[in-house]
């Protein structure tokens, strides 16, 4: 790939005054007690446009840990980016303390073609830690994990459902990671999913680098959810907090994140029309009854039973389904006893939540 490093800058509002080192990325220094927006270069179109990959970096005057939000891994899961842009407008640089590194848009190239892949069609998030001579994805890869993943110490990355699904607000980590599982439970999510690493993910590079890092996943690709995103801005400020980056109090979580090991698709027998009875968020038993397929005219119907009982954490929002399409996302619950009275209480917190009807600053 050709070169498409830039000289060194200084970002405005550096002092000499500054005791904490500045922080480097790309080129350009930025000054303890200051922000700057920074472009890393990626790769140029066809028509010789250059391509970057923005990322704002909040670097306090005091000292504390490196934390990096990204969103659009998937061209299409635009929801992580409103929830970066509403967190960038509740923060103060001057009270900061560590680094924070804002990357809304990682895959620029799926973004604006409003597609989840790159243009060669490759998954983003399969090719992670990536190689600087390798394919378009691969090198992109690259770039986040050199310049982003390993210059920080803790993640979290914002996912939404694929093409014609839906996912309710949840936070994924890897089975076994105490500090993964502690800021989980601080993030506040409706539900908490243990999930094994993927050989090319982001979050295996991110385990492999030290770095813990958090996985959520809501709502749906190209489209925006206000519940979800009031989670995800609040569960973020709540992590900050937590790891002491200079965040005033923030209000715990309402209720105790409903939890789970592990989770299962629920698949089309046969296709037809799929007719949902039940929907993200819901409790169901195992055998319950969640919807149901049947012929244009209606002459058939075939039952959808749950194969476990546990929560609704995605769903297919499209009625016309093939045999073996993933019609329900069912996850395995502990304490389903209370798991209801927890989920309408996280819900109706997030949408009283004062910090989105005005202007609050951290």
């Amino acid at each position: 790939m050709r070169s498409l490093e830039r000289p060194k800058r200084v970002a405005k509002g550096s002092s000499k005054r500054e005791t904490r080192t500045p922080f480097e990325l790309g080129g350009t220094s930025i000054a303890a007690g200051t922000s700057a927006t920074v472009n890393l270069p990626i790769s140029r179109l066809s028509t010789h446009t250059e391509v970057t990959m923005p990322v704002r970096v909040l670097h306090g005057a005091k000292p504390g840990p490196t934390l990096f939000v990204s969103a659009a891994i998937h061209g299409d899961e635009i929801i992580g980016v409103e929830m970066i842009r509403r967190l960038l407008k509740n923060l103060s640089i001057k009270r900061l303390r560590g680094t924070l590194l804002c990357v809304p848009v990682v895959n620029a190239f799926g973004f604006i073609a409003q597609s989840r892949y790159l243009p060669d069609r490759r998954d983003l998030n399969r090719v992670f830690p990536g190689s600087a001579r390798g394919s378009l994805a691969a090198q992109l890869a690259h770039v986040f994990t050199t310049e982003i993943i390993a210059r920080s110490d803790f993640g979290i990355d914002l996912h939404s459902a694929g093409m014609n699904r839906e996912n309710l607000p949840q936070i994924r980590y890897s089975p076994g990671n105490e500090k993964a599982s502690e800021l989980a439970d601080v993030f506040g999510a409706p539900a908490i999913v243990t999930s094994p690493l993927r050989d090319g993910s982001l979050r295996q590079t991110a385990d492999n680098n030290g770095c813990t890092m958090l996985l959520m996943e809501s709502g749906e690709a190209l489209r925006f959810d206000e519940f979800a995103i009031r989670i995800g801005v609040r569960g973020i400020l709540r992590v900050m907090e937590h790891l002491d980056m200079g965040c005033r109090k923030q209000p715990a979580a309402a209720a105790a994140s409903v939890r789970s090991d592990g989770s299962r698709w629920v698949r089309a027998e046969e296709g037809g029309i799929f007719r949902a009875m039940r929907k993200t968020g819901d409790m169901v038993e195992e055998g319950e009854q969640v919807g149901a397929i049947s012929d244009p005219f209606g002459d058939v119907e075939i039952e959808v039973l749950s194969p476990l009982s546990g929560l609704i954490i995605g769903r297919s929002v499209m009625p016309v389904v093939n045999q073996g399409d993933a019609l329900m996302h069912i996850a395995r619950v502990s304490r389903p006893g209370t798991a209801d009275d927890r989920l309408n209480k996280i819900e109706e917190a997030a949408i009283d939540d004062p910090l989105f009807d005005e202007d609050e600053i951290m």
